[in-house]
């Protein structure tokens, strides 16, 4: 056997296999890094304990001699493994923290139980992570967005200042006239001409902020502070447990925004898509998004009810039973199946796949089909 499987079996069996094979400095460091998470033989459970100036160190080794993607998951361990919620509340430590959704989620649920001293900290732990999703998906939501809007509104009798001249001199191609050698335009393609303050579309999302929904939750806030810097779309955010709270007015911060909701508690998706109807203005032009894993704790044939009332009047219903990267949910199949069998089909969807998804439901395009060819699971 090598001198470097020996050295990698002897990091993974700890230190009770001392005698597989010699460490040096850097792989002693490592190796009482994860001995102080998860133990090793005769050491096993001996855990980080309650100093913070051990955790500090031990933080800083994780950082330090580990890739970024397993410090994340050492970190969770450490918060739910050995309950060290401790150095989530204390400034000092949360700085050596390397932030992640995860990491977010548990200060979200701890958000009450923060003191004053670490809630700045906190928050700019948060906001880190907030701007790398807005990096990664705010752009692309904004042009998925825009194209599907402004594709409905197409006209054939555009003012000059209107015209699409990509797309009129793609159309008129076969009028080119070689001797000449320009293209005779018979037909102009553009946008028509709306008002500065009148949206085009509303999408409300009604997002689900129970424990086991703050993932989505993060995403949800960022991806609706998105979408409410489009002019095309009125956007509206509401968040519900058993009580429901317009967010809409914080959409301009999202990380205002997720230290406002309150994770945990029951679950009533009927109280909060009750409260969407009353919010539907044109219902042809609405989408609603649930984003919930549809553990229904109110009234399930109430809101069957409104769900089967608003998908008849027009509304465009959309069940997304996570919006995380965490893989496929747990959720309530069988309250999955009822609300697809009454046009509101549910999906389990990554953020990356959010903008196409919302795009697709704006042009009204079958979404069960879209999800079948992007190969995301339905909920059925």
């Amino acid at each position: 056997m090598t001198e470097e499987r020996l050295r990698r079996w002897r990091l993974l069996l700890g230190p009770s296999a001392e005698d597989v094979a010699q460490l040096g400095d850097d792989d002693q460091r490592r190796d009482g890094a994860l001995t102080g998470l998860y133990g090793g033989g005769s050491d096993r459970g001996a855990g980080l304990g309650a100093s913070s100036p051990q955790l500090h160190r031990w933080l800083g080794d994780v950082r330090k001699y580990f890739p970024t993607s397993v410090v994340q998951v050492m970190q969770r361990d450490a918060v739910e493994k050995l309950g060290l919620r401790q150095l989530l509340l204390e400034p000092e430590l949360l700085q050596s923290v390397e932030p992640d959704v995860n990491l977010v989620s548990t200060l979200l649920q701890l958000s009450r139980a923060i003191p004053a001293r670490t809630r700045d900290t906190a928050k700019a732990v948060v906001r880190k992570v907030v701007e790398d999703i807005e990096k990664r998906l705010k752009d692309r939501l904004v042009e998925a967005v825009r194209g599907a809007v402004d594709r409905s509104r197409r006209t054939r009798r555009p003012q000059l200042q209107d015209v699409d001249w990509a797309t009129t001199i793609k159309a008129n191609l076969k009028n080119y006239q070689p001797q000449h050698k320009t293209v005779i335009v018979e037909d102009l393609i553009g946008h028509r001409r709306r008002s500065r303050t009148a949206a085009m579309r509303d999408v409300i999302l009604l997002v689900d902020q129970s424990g086991s929904m703050a993932e989505s939750l993060v995403h949800a806030a960022v991806l609706g502070s998105a979408l409410a810097s489009i002019r095309s779309v009125s956007t509206r955010l509401v968040v519900f447990d058993t009580e429901v709270a317009d967010l809409t007015d914080q959409l301009s911060d999202p990380v205002d925004l997720l230290f406002s909701a309150q994770l945990g508690g029951g679950t009533d998706i009927n109280r909060a898509v009750a409260y969407a109807q009353t919010q539907v203005r044109r219902p042809t032009d609405t989408v609603i998004v649930i984003i919930s894993d549809l553990y229904e704790g109110g009234s399930e044939a109430e809101l069957q009810r409104r769900v089967r009332e608003l998908v008849a009047s027009g509304v465009t219903v959309v069940n997304l039973l996570a919006l995380s990267d965490s893989g496929t949910p747990a959720y309530d199949h069988e309250l999955a199946a009822k609300l697809s069998a009454l046009g509101a089909p549910a999906f389990a969807c990554t953020p990356d796949k959010f903008p196409e998804l919302l795009a697709a439901a704006l042009r009204k395009d079958d979404l069960t089909q879209w999800a079948e060819s992007e190969g995301i699971a339905t909920g059925r």
